[in-house]
């Protein structure tokens, strides 16, 4: 055999070197999928671990606090120090107001660019406009808070004199700019997906553009704009420092967007930042506020993946 392969004109050299190449990728595809296997194993160890502590720490709390005072109760004072008051509703407010004001802010704006940018720019301006827009997702949120707290707050207070300098209407505009990008991007990315001859099924029998963009093509990305506009809800929920420097630090139950607000990640900010020794009760409210948002979130995208998953099957 080796002497045919010298016949055909392939040294012995050539033929050692392509039985080592072989030998080697074998050994890189055996070892390959177990690395792999490692990277995603201690992701997974990880989550679980993120899991096991916010629960065992929050077991702590409650047998501290009364789980009934924490989930129903009104008033936020765990600083008090003869009555202490945990009851979170009044930082589930705030987390709420900061991001019902960010959705009604970013959904109009993201959609209407996720739209101009997959049925009416062109190929220039779809590569010029989204990576300017996309830098908007760039931008540190602690500049996004002094923004808030020296640029939008003083501009808004001109339209309502009634306005406070720490409220819950100028952080949630400015959250609502920040997540535009998340959703102009993934809806423009999912309705860029929506195969031509659909749009060109529609037009032929009459349909403006206009028509074929809201009545075509957005029914049948559907999923994948839910999708974007769930995780930009996971991100407005999840922000701290827009609401930290410009919503304040005073948690009050009620509906209104011109007063002090203070958020579940506020909070968390603020007693992070020293203000609670190891092993308080204060300390291990940390853990409680962490855990209650980790289920707002978690239910939130298991209800998501629920709907994104019916109108994929009706699309």
């Amino acid at each position: 055999m080796a002497s045919q392969g010298i016949r055909n004109g392939q040294s012995i050299q050539d033929m050692i070197a392509k039985s080592r190449n072989r030998k080697g990728k074998k050994f890189t595809e055996k070892l390959m999928p177990k690395l792999l296997f490692i990277a995603a194993f201690i992701s997974v160890l990880t989550t679980i671990g993120i899991v096991f502590t916010l629960i065992f720490e929050t077991f702590e709390f409650f047998q501290r606090v009364s789980i009934t005072d924490y989930l129903f109760g009104t008033e936020w004072l765990p600083f008090s120090g003869s009555n202490p008051q945990y009851g979170i509703l009044a930082l589930i407010a705030g987390t709420i107001k900061v991001t019902m004001i960010a959705i009604l802010v970013a959904v109009p704006i993201g959609l209407a660019a996720a739209i101009y940018l997959s049925e009416y720019a062109s190929d220039k301006a779809r590569r010029t406009i989204k990576p300017i827009l996309e830098v908007l997702a760039g931008v540190p949120t602690i500049v996004y808070g002094f923004f808030a707290l020296t640029f939008v707050t003083p501009i808004l207070q001109q339209l309502i004199p009634s306005l406070k300098i720490f409220n819950a209407l100028s952080p949630g505009v400015v959250v609502g700019i920040m997540i535009i990008p998340m959703i102009a991007s993934l809806s423009e990315d999912a309705m860029s997906s929506v195969p031509n001859s659909i749009r060109e099924g529609a037009l032929a029998l009459g349909a403006t553009k206009f028509e074929v963009a809201i009545k075509v093509v957005l029914p049948a990305a559907l999923s994948g704009i839910i999708a974007s506009i769930v995780l930009a809800i996971s991100r407005a929920l999840g922000e701290t420092m827009i609401v930290s420097l410009a919503g304040g630090a005073k948690p009050t139950f009620d509906f209104s967007v011109t007063e002090s607000i203070q958020t579940m990640t506020a909070y968390i900010v603020q007693v992070s930042s020293g203000d609670a020794g190891y092993g308080t009760t204060i300390y291990y409210s940390i853990y409680a506020v962490g855990f209650t948002l980790f289920i707002f979130t978690l239910i939130m995208n298991l209800l998501a993946h629920y709907i994104s998953k019916r109108f994929r099957e009706e699309y």
